[in-house]
């Protein structure tokens, strides 16, 4: 009997669970959460701990979860956090206290904090933003945006463009107008952005001012090799070599090495019309080909594996190889008039024999 009550109090304990002892910690919410906008699209989110919050033998983190405008959620140790974001529609956060002890995560309520929307009447912001950034032989990278107005802006609006990369921000000073005068298309000639870096944000805010309404603003962010108009291929040649077509070039002007492009091929048959658009992650091709056919052959290049696709880049100049044979065609005249000869000769000898 005693053997019995003491299996039967050691499965009690074995499956009691674990009760921490004295009174549960409570979880408190950080305070003096807030927004500011620091630069072009940056948003500094700043708060701290809750002094009531007790911290002894406890790892105190922060979950912070982003809402608008494109859901984020990640942990910090740090009572402060930067976020870029296009903020033309407003920003809004939460966030809330994690405490760990003894692998047991413990969390506070949330606690949330937003940006208004800046001004402006509906439909006044500029539409259909695009930009493309350039490497120059000067090894330096252009800047070239271009927009169309609201719908709902005013004829006498006048749109003004900024970029931030990192910590500059710069004015566009370069416009081309529409018909009503108005700024639909800016050019950095020369700009702050880092050719050789991988994955950077460019971001580009147009405000704007008119007598007869608040023209609202807009950001859009850019990821810097997305937007590269790359560089046409250089020192594009080709020859032919008994049966084959072979075609070699060097890289585009770029800081990215050789191994960061890929091409397109393009050859067209000039004498049957056909053509072809071949994938080529080398500096050079090697083709069979109709030697009694005239071929052109043009290349472009673009980003691979390095960075980011960018926008494709101009094709090459048009170059030429073979030439359209006429297949002895002057021999298979001489041979049918000199069959059409035998055969008036043969036929004029029965001729004349009957």
């Amino acid at each position: 009997m005693m053997r019995v009550c003491l299996i039967l109090l050691w499965t009690m304990i074995v499956v009691q669970p674990h009760v921490p002892q004295g009174k549960a910690v409570q979880v408190f919410p950080p305070v003096n959460f807030t927004l500011t906008v620091s630069a072009l699209a940056r948003v500094l989110l700043r708060w701290k701990p809750n002094p009531n919050q007790e911290q002894k033998n406890y790892t105190v983190r922060y979950d912070v979860k982003i809402l608008a405008p494109v859901s984020e959620e990640y942990d910090t140790k740090k009572t402060y956090s930067f976020q870029t974001a296009a903020l033309h529609n407003g920003f809004s956060a939460h966030i809330r206290t994690l405490l760990f002890h003894n692998g047991v995560q413990m969390t506070s309520d949330w606690v949330t904090a937003e940006l208004q929307p800046p001004p402006g009447a509906a439909n006044t912001a500029v539409t259909n933003l695009s930009c493309a950034t350039h490497f120059t032989i000067f090894s330096t990278v252009s800047l070239h945006c271009t927009w169309l107005p609201g719908k709902g802006a005013p004829e006498d609006t006048k749109y003004f463009l900024f970029y931030r990369y990192e910590t500059c921000t710069e004015e566009c000073q370069d416009y081309i107008k529409d018909k009503w005068n108005r700024n639909i298309e800016c050019r950095f000639s020369v700009t702050h952005i880092t050719p050789d870096e991988i994955d950077k944000l460019i971001v580009i805010h147009i405000n704007g001012s008119s007598k007869y309404a608040a023209i609202r603003p807009f950001q859009q962010l850019f990821n810097q090799n997305a937007i590269e108009k790359v560089n046409v291929p250089r020192n594009v040649t080709v020859f032919l070599q008994q049966n084959d077509l072979l075609a070699t070039w060097e890289k585009p002007i770029s800081p990215f090495s050789k191994g960061c492009f890929e091409y397109e091929f393009y050859l067209i048959n000039l004498k049957s019309g056909n053509k072809q658009t071949l994938k080529i992650y080398s500096n050079d091709v090697r083709l069979w080909i109709d030697v009694t056919c005239k071929y052109s052959i043009q290349i472009r290049a673009n980003h691979h594996l390095c960075c980011r696709r960018g926008f494709w880049s101009d094709w090459s100049e048009i170059l030429y190889v073979g030439e359209n044979k006429q297949e002895n065609f002057i021999a298979w005249i001489l041979a049918v008039l000199c069959v059409s000869m035998c055969a008036t000769i043969v036929l004029v000898g029965i001729i004349c024999k009957m």
